[in-house]
């Protein structure tokens, strides 16, 4: 009892929030087992803004404000907004200075988390891994050789879905089965593989798969997570998911 007594209240060093899809059901639970002592993870959903060019991005930044006012209103230190393909889909400026500027407390995005964390690697070409099909996996190889990282080899997976309808089976695939799928794409020539989407459950095999390959593994929860800490100012070192 008199331990309990003398804890501190929860995210007594950090509270983070995060805006993730609303079909998405791997992020919390692979957020919370990273989560050192003293931080917490508050989460909303909202629906992924694919084009959201198409209106001038009204339609997202609607969507965006009310979430990020829900996670202000509960005093969260930093905002992630945590879509790979949403947040590919908006140049990281008009993202995050939107964030930024509705919650007043600093802001990553995947994308942007993803890129930092090859930079903080030394990676320069990759192996891709995803759950989705060749439209996105080009659009995302594109997105990252725009910004000086080489896709030398990518995979999606083979749901016998609509592409529409997969998101939600996206969470399904068993950390084996993700395994093969990530190192089947490994070629000699890359640097590193990134196995991509918040809705993917890749936490539990990152070690095992750089184990076996030999170089680092960069995964979208991992790598957001990793900067809304640093973002937060926590820089504990943290084990089991990876070099970064």
């Amino acid at each position: 009892m008199s331990d309990n007594l003398d804890r501190r209240p929860s995210g007594w060093r950090a509270k983070i929030g995060v805006i993730t899809p609303t079909v998405n059901t791997i992020t919390e639970p692979e957020f919370y087992r990273v989560a050192p002592d003293g931080v917490t993870v508050h989460f909303t959903r909202m629906p992924i803004h694919r084009h959201p060019e198409e209106d001038e991005f009204r339609s997202l930044f609607a969507d965006l404000d009310q979430r990020v006012g829900e996670l202000a209103t509960c005093g969260v230190d930093v905002v992630a907004y945590n879509c790979t393909v949403g947040s590919m889909a908006c140049p990281a400026d008009k993202l995050i200075g939107r964030i930024e500027d509705k919650a007043g407390v600093r802001a990553v995005a995947t994308a942007g988390s993803v890129l930092a964390a090859f930079k903080a690697l030394g990676v320069a070409r990759i192996a891709l891994a995803t759950p989705y099909d060749e439209t996105t996996n080009r659009h995302e190889a594109d997105y990252l050789g725009h910004h000086g990282v080489q896709v030398v080899a990518m995979a999606g997976y083979p749901f016998k879905v609509e592409a529409a309808a997969a998101g939600r089976q996206y969470a399904h695939v068993s950390p084996g089965e993700i395994f093969k799928h990530a190192l089947s794409v490994d070629r000699p020539d890359a640097d590193a593989i990134f196995v991509s989407c918040a809705n993917f459950g890749s936490a539990a095999v990152i070690d095992a798969l750089e184990e076996a390959a030999g170089k680092p593994v960069v995964t979208s929860n991992m790598a957001c997570a990793w900067a809304a800490l640093r973002a937060a100012g926590i820089d504990d070192p943290i084990h089991g998911f990876g070099r970064l």
